[in-house]
């Protein structure tokens, strides 16, 4: 580590939980964010402040003006940008010391369960059922931990999903497929509070940087926060030990 690094992380190295040894693992680490909107803006430019060395950031969309109320890594001057460049651009400009790579493509079989294979941690920042089972296989597949969040509305959840934990469950333990549509709720048809897609975000990237470093202890459960009341609320998920993806007898 440089001394123009020691002084950059300097907040973080102090941290016991961290230190020098925790520093140099998020320099050494590579997260995966697949999805560069609400949620993946705070995620992206929190992990490139933070020093995660190597970041990959996915997404297919263009930047629009109904984006900016919410979606912080872009601006005015990205509209008809895509997302990923535009998010890319924005975590460089926080920390050039980050290597960071736009797939400006929808990540799908074989593609999207290479990329997985590459990362560390895995953030899905997506709104859409069919992407989230497609992120979550990929991660059983490849035993890549991932921090799922959701924000629609007041209303957002988080969840991560550890294949290194053998009690662990994963998404379609909390989900299972056949109990939803292929698409979830769209901010753009329900709406959402800016600052809410920022608290899961932040959320989201605060567990990244934990299983990166190794401090303190993953999130277990899910949780929701209802933004209408400030509340919290944690729930317990137990392993599906019929669960079509993550089972013995799915394995």
């Amino acid at each position: 580590m440089t001394d123009q690094q020691l002084l950059r992380y300097s907040r973080q190295i102090m941290l016991n939980e961290v230190d020098i040894e925790g520093q140099q693992r998020l320099l050494d680490g590579h997260a995966l964010i697949i999805g560069a909107g609400g949620l993946g803006s705070p995620v992206a430019l929190y992990l490139a402040a933070a020093g995660v060395g190597r970041l990959t950031i996915a997404d297919d969309d263009l930047v629009e003006v109904s984006n900016l109320q919410r979606q912080i890594a872009h601006g005015e001057s990205d509209l008809g940008v895509n997302k990923a460049e535009s998010a890319a651009a924005s975590a460089r400009a926080l920390n050039p010391g980050c290597r960071i790579t736009a797939i400006d493509h929808r990540l799908e079989a074989e593609a999207l369960r290479a990329v997985v294979s590459e990362a560390d941690v895995v953030l899905d920042c997506t709104d859409r059922f069919s992407s989230r089972y497609a992120i979550n296989q990929a991660c059983v597949t490849a035993g890549v931990p991932l921090v799922s969040g959701a924000a629609i509305r007041f209303g957002g959840q988080l969840a991560v999903f550890d294949g290194a934990d053998a009690d662990s469950p994963c998404y379609a333990c909390l989900y299972p497929p056949d109990d939803q549509g292929d698409e979830a709720l769209s901010c753009a048809e329900s709406g959402v509070i800016a600052p809410l897609v920022g608290i899961i975000g932040s959320f989201q990237a605060l567990e990244a940087v934990k299983l990166l470093t190794g401090a303190g202890q993953p999130h277990q459960g899910l949780s929701t926060f209802d933004g209408l009341s400030g509340e919290w609320r944690h729930f317990r998920v137990p392993k599906d030990p019929g669960c079509a993806v993550c089972s013995s007898e799915a394995s």
